[in-house]
């Protein structure tokens, strides 16, 4: 289970990207970011954590096809 200022993080990056993609429902933007804080949840240095939550969690969220014309 996280923390008590690591579930505020996962609150805010999940608010933040239901506000990004207004079409998808809530439970699967909320179970990408929670996939997003499992994978980082051990990092050392927590200042980034919330960006890089927020990153993870949106490239779970993109279809692939979205994700190659990204880069």
């Amino acid at each position: 289970m996280a923390e008590p200022e690591d579930a505020l993080t996962i609150s805010h990056v999940a608010q933040r990207l239901m506000k990004t993609h207004p079409e998808l429902d809530a439970d699967v933007v909320e179970n990408s970011v929670r996939t997003a804080y499992e994978e980082l949840r051990h990092a050392r240095v927590r200042t980034y954590l919330p960006i890089l939550m927020e990153r993870r969690a949106n490239d779970l969220l993109l279809p692939d096809e979205q994700t190659d014309r990204r880069t």
